[in-house]
């Protein structure tokens, strides 16, 4: 039991090179114990206690007259060098032919990059034939009395491109399909063989040859 400090009671003293707490700063001497004498408690592990000054040191032990206690200084973080060497990143070459398995749907990857590409618009658009450039179709009703419209023919050639996209996409899913059989897929290509040959006549349209429609010989 702990009783008023008594100060006719000295403190023990130790010698500069005993590691005892009564040589460290963070222990303060607070009242005199009947069979310990002289007890305090330490500023950073209140939770031992009351203790006397010849308890051995632990290792935040902060000799008296150092300006900082050890313990007291915030963890200093060691900042690792940086290095300025180049960073080389070794990247695989894709095969576009490889074949890539989507849950059951098989297409290369080729086929699957214009699907993305023409998805998010970054397809790039076939050039207009120089002639039509800044030209506008006209509708023109049989009722003389109504209002003929004018359409640019640019807005008219980026739908027709548009549908020629989609059909490219439709034809690589349908050739690329696991569950329809090899007569199926000749028969659904030829309707879409067929499409494009309805859609030859916009062919005039287009600057390059290769960006034109090509349908059956009998469609053209």
């Amino acid at each position: 039991m702990t009783e008023p400090a008594d100060t006719s009671l000295p403190l023990p003293v130790f010698r500069p090179e005993e590691q005892v707490c009564g040589n460290c700063k963070l222990w303060s001497p607070h009242s005199v114990d009947e069979r310990r004498g002289w007890v305090g408690p330490c500023r950073l592990q209140s939770s031992r206690g009351m203790f006397p000054p010849s308890a051995p040191v632990c290792d935040k032990y902060a000799p008296r007259g150092t300006a900082v206690a050890p313990a007291a200084q915030s963890p200093s973080r060691e900042r690792a060098a940086r290095s300025v060497a180049p960073v080389v990143i070794r990247r695989r070459v894709a095969d576009p032919n490889e074949v890539i398995d989507l849950d059951g749907l098989n297409m290369t990857r080729e086929e699957l990059m214009d699907i993305f590409r023409e998805a998010s618009g970054l397809t790039e658009a076939p050039p207009l034939a120089g002639k039509w450039e800044g030209g506008t179709v006209r509708l023109v009703p049989g009722n003389p009395e109504l209002q003929a419209k004018d359409l640019p023919i640019d807005n008219l050639f980026h739908k027709v491109v548009m549908v020629r996209d989609r059909l490219r996409v439709l034809e690589q899913k349908l050739n690329a399909h696991p569950k329809l059989s090899d007569a199926e897929k000749v028969e659904m290509q030829s309707y879409i063989t067929r499409v494009y040959g309805s859609l030859t006549s916009f062919n005039v349209l287009f600057k390059d040859k290769g960006d034109q429609f090509v349908g059956a010989k009998g469609d053209e």
